[in-house]
């Protein structure tokens, strides 16, 4: 068997994995690897390199509903289940949980899946609370749909 076949094998076992697996189906907002870089002192992910991520993922469903600029005001709920390795590939899902008249939640879950696996694993969750702000740096009026 030649490279590309087994590549090609590989790549098509993966994508029926991804169609199986019991994460979220919907195209993630953010995907990221996990580097050596980003490890605390006991060798793992650092979890506010999490955090920052999630906050990334969060921020681009937020610009997008709120029209423009927007500042995250708070966290809640953060809640990690279990650590990321390094090599693992992120993947971050978001939507919008509540608006209200400047503000928005939004809700966050990340996954960890090994690049040599299949399978993946649900690894923290948050909700992040932005405000729409104008010019100004003032908030402003979500716009109405």
């Amino acid at each position: 068997m030649t490279d590309s076949f087994l590549e090609a094998q590989r790549a098509e076992t993966l994508a029926k994995a991804w169609e199986k697996a019991e994460w979220p189906h919907e195209a993630p907002v953010l995907r990221a690897i996990a580097m050596p870089s980003d490890t605390n002192p006991e060798g793992d992910i650092f979890g506010g390199w999490l955090l920052s991520q999630m906050d990334l993922a969060a921020a681009s469903i937020a610009f997008h509903r709120a029209a423009g600029r927007c500042a995250t005001i708070a966290v809640d709920s953060m809640t990690f289940i279990s650590p990321v390795l390094v090599g693992d590939e992120v993947s971050l899902f978001a939507k919008i949980v509540h608006t209200g008249r400047t503000s928005l939640k939004v809700q966050v879950e990340a996954w960890r899946r090994r690049r040599d696996a299949e399978q993946a694993h649900k690894v923290t969750e948050g909700v992040f609370t932005f405000v729409a702000i104008g010019e100004d740096r003032k908030p402003r009026p979500l716009p109405v749909f």
